[in-house]
């Protein structure tokens, strides 16, 4: 990009990276034309460890000294020690050799020996990890804690095909101011070692090879997953674009409905308005002359109420007239019998006056008395008889009168009663009038019923609209999940291309490797191996130590209990499990 171009320390980082791949393509190149075995003082060789010690030293920070200000790599190399007890050896011999006494000497002694114990790329990988250590060392841009020393590192990992020969001057960095057995020993010990790397890179041959064959194999399902995902999208896409016809032509349906009904609902209203308004006028002129009606009736009532009250009356007056009458002639009654009586008594007494004559001279007194009692009794008739006289008048007066008041008050009934027929015609008008009424206005409840059926059908359309528009939102939101769902699908088709690409490329440069590592084997040491290589298990008194002589590579005997004859030995030699089904592998490929 733009910015990496501008920074210098990023350019800086790519120019090492660059010359670090060239210089490990020149150094392998040659390797495998050197039969892998190369001098010290070969150009290439000297060529890779300058460019590893400008990677080295690039971003390192200044350390201000007695003598003034200087940059060693001894300081991150010497730190690799307390990360790797492995490298403690080599720390120590580097320490121990006199003529060395410039930290600069110093590191690039121990960079020639990590090479020489093809741990160089191990220790660097340790090394690279602990940024928090490195930060003490080197810059914030530094290749060391940047992306491209991780990338460097990675290459360093071509020290396991090559084979360094120690020069005079690394004969004194190793130590090796030995004798002639040792010297053989050294040898023999080298060609064990070579074996093994090459059994360890059959190993890895057969399993990036069987890597190959399984992203191969992935490689076709996800193009089979990719072509079955892309018909999907294609068909959702379709099935997408046919749904948003039929919800446009649904939606444009709906609105064209809703608003001949909304015109049809307002046309009716207004209608439904207008004779609402007419009949509550006429209702109300009704119920106006209803109430006049009424209160004429009421107060009909009322004075029909006042003249049976005064009926009432005059009733009650009479059947008092009719009692005080009969009391009197009960009275006069009486009065006659007492009359009858005394008459009795008379003709007795004139009779007893007749029959006895002796006795009238003693009763003349009482004749006298009889008299004045008879002329009293005379006057009293004679009163009774006015007073009597004087009833009949009254009587027949009251007789009089209430002939004519029976006759007033039948004129005032007849009079009352064709009022009432009036009022009972005109009620019987309003009654039909009330019932016409009643009809036209259950007729109007009708109609209002049926527009309200009308407004309840619109506004269950009007809902259907509302789920239509719900629906068509949500299949807008399911387009765009299934959108983006297909989005990531395709980025993740991508990437898995990306990878399988990037994967078929590391496995045409390891096929290139393997090929170029056919020819030669490293044999490696016994102090090198402290377990297995197979089954990872320590060596012990009990477990011991054997050579795979196709590979190098050291193993116990569960896991090197193999003979088969080799290209070098005629004779069935000892080889690890491994190389064992590698070599009957290749002998049935060749042949077939």
């Amino acid at each position: 990009t733009d910015e990496t171009f501008r920074d210098p320390m990023a350019m800086e980082r790519a120019n090492l990276l660059n010359m670090a791949k060239l210089s490990i393509k020149g150094l392998i190149e040659s390797a495998l034309s050197f039969g892998r075995t190369l001098d010290s003082d070969y150009p290439p060789l000297q060529q890779f460890f300058v460019v590893m010690e400008h990677c080295l030293k690039h971003g390192l920070k200044v350390k201000k000294t007695f003598l003034g200000y200087n940059k060693s790599l001894w300081g991150p190399l010497e730190m690799v020690e307390k990360l790797c007890p492995e490298a403690g050896e080599i720390a120590a011999s580097v320490r121990d050799l006199p003529g060395l006494k410039t930290p600069l000497g110093r590191a690039r002694a121990w960079l020639r020996l990590a090479l020489m114990q093809k741990r160089l790329a191990d220790y660097l990988r340790v090394l690279i990890t602990r940024k928090d250590i490195l930060s003490d060392f080197y810059e914030s841009s530094a290749v060391m804690l940047e992306e491209e020393g991780a990338v460097i590192v990675e290459l360093y990992s071509f020290q396991n095909i090559i084979c360094v020969v120690p020069h005079k001057s690394n004969y004194i960095l190793l130590k090796c101011s030995l004798n002639r057995n040792g010297q053989i020993a050294a040898i023999l010990d080298q060609k064990n070692y070579v074996e093994e790397l090459n059994r360890q890179l059959n190993s890895t041959v057969q399993g990036l090879q069987g890597r190959v064959d399984s992203l191969e194999k992935s490689n076709s399902k996800l193009i089979e997953e990719l072509a079955i995902a892309k018909n999907n999208i294609i068909k959702l896409q379709e099935e997408n674009h046919q749904l948003r016809t039929e919800n446009s032509v649904i939606l444009m349906k709906a609105q064209q409905r809703l608003e001949v009904t909304k015109g049809d609902v307002n046309c009716e209203l207004d209608t439904y308005k207008q004779s609402r308004q007419g009949l509550d006028e006429m209702y109300n002129e009704a119920r106006r002359q209803l109430r006049e009606e009424c209160q004429l009736r009421q107060d009909v009532e009322n004075e029909l109420v006042v003249q049976v009250s005064m009926k009432q009356e005059m009733e009650l007056a009479m059947k008092l007239l009719e009692k005080d009458i009969h009391e009197k002639q009960d009275t006069l009654i009486g009065l006659r019998q007492q009359l009858d009586e005394v008459k009795a008594i008379n003709v007795e007494m004139y009779q007893k006056m007749q029959s006895s004559d002796d006795g009238m001279k003693q009763k003349n007194d009482m004749i006298a008395r009889l008299e004045e009692k008879t002329n009293q009794i005379t006057a009293t008739m004679r009163q009774l008889e006015q007073r009597l006289q004087d009833a009949e008048r009254d009587r027949l007066s009251a007789e009089d009168g209430m002939r004519r008041f029976k006759q007033d008050f039948a004129n005032k009934a007849d009079s009352l009663q064709k009022q009432i027929g009036q009022r009972e015609k005109q009620m019987l008008q309003l009654e039909t009038d009330l019932k016409i009424e009643r009809e036209w206005r259950q007729t109007l409840q009708n109609d209002l019923e049926r527009e309200r059926d009308t407004v309840a059908q619109l506004n269950a359309e009007a809902q259907q609209i509302n789920a239509l528009k719900k629906e068509f939102h949500r299949l807008q939101d399911e387009n765009t999940q299934l959108k983006g769902i297909c989005e990531e699908q395709e980025q993740a088709l991508e990437e898995l291309g990306c990878k399988l690409s990037e994967s078929k490329l590391k496995i045409e440069d390891i096929k290139e490797a393997n090929k170029a590592l056919q020819g030669g084997q490293v044999w490696l040491k016994d102090k090198d191996a402290t377990h297995c290589k197979l089954c990872e298990k320590e060596f012990s008194i009990s477990r011991r130590k054997h050579h795979c002589r196709n590979c190098g590579e050291i193993f116990c005997n569960a896991c090197s209990d193999n003979e088969l004859p080799l290209p070098a030995s005629p004779k069935p030699v000892r080889v690890c499990d491994t190389c064992h089904a590698l070599l009957l592998q290749r002998c049935s490929s060749n042949t077939t």
